[in-house]
């Protein structure tokens, strides 16, 4: 296809299209003449993947990282993945939680959970600081409420990854770091409607029955129950 369906098709203005081109995170296409390319559909299939990194919050050369471990994998899946997922925000703002260093209130829930305790990865020091921000607020995790959410949260983990496909590195990785980034935000808006649901069950004053699970319909202007 011609840059101008290129453009069609995956949705993006032609300047950020060769802005990526320039940056070095879509591949050129194939030269047709001295100024035109042909372009296939594992560019409309990289623009995608750009296309929600960018929306994710990650800055430009966090995606060209990215988009190297997929053409150029480490030696191993498991240590390739490690690298990509630890390309995605938050992004700490001190220097120092990029290195090796002890993180103990991570160190204890992990090791109360029976999970590898990493002090590297990025999700470590992330932890870390949500730990102490609950302990700031005087709501720190509870051995009870540690036990419940590492417990929902394996099971999460535990789809996610029987889900991915390992018939390639490439795949494996666009999976992983797509699936953290894009579903990260559904599981905490699930969170938050399971909170309204059973609150819309618990906290109802005696003698009033709970809404109707469409709780739109109790929204309706009165002056239409008349006509």
């Amino acid at each position: 296809m011609r840059v101008s369906e290129l453009v069609e098709r995956s949705g993006l203005p032609l300047a950020t299209i060769k802005y990526y081109l320039r940056e070095g995170v879509l591949m050129p296409g194939e030269p047709t003449s001295a100024t035109q390319s042909s372009y296939g559909p594992q560019h409309l299939r990289r623009l995608a993947l750009i296309k929600a990194l960018a929306g994710a919050g990650l800055p430009i050369h966090k995606i060209r990282e990215i988009i190297r471990l997929t053409d150029k994998p480490v030696d191993g899946l498991y240590d390739t993945l490690g690298r990509a997922v630890a390309m995605l925000p938050p992004y700490p703002d001190d220097a120092a939680d990029t290195e090796a260093r002890e993180h103990p209130r991570a160190r204890r829930l992990l090791e109360r959970l029976g999970q590898v305790y990493d002090p590297v990865f990025p999700a470590v020091g992330q932890l870390e600081r949500a730990l102490k921000a609950v302990e700031d607020a005087g709501i720190p995790m509870t051995d009870e409420r540690i036990d419940a959410y590492g417990r929902h949260i394996m099971g999460i983990a535990e789809v996610d990854l029987a889900l991915m496909p390992t018939g390639s590195t490439q795949a494996a990785v666009e999976y992983a770091v797509l699936g953290t980034a894009i579903y990260e935000p559904v599981i905490a808006a699930m969170r938050r409607l399971a909170h309204q649901d059973i609150a819309s069950r618990s906290f109802q004053p005696a003698g009033i029955a709970p809404p109707a699970r469409d709780i739109s319909a109790s929204t309706q202007d009165p002056r239409e129950e008349t006509r």
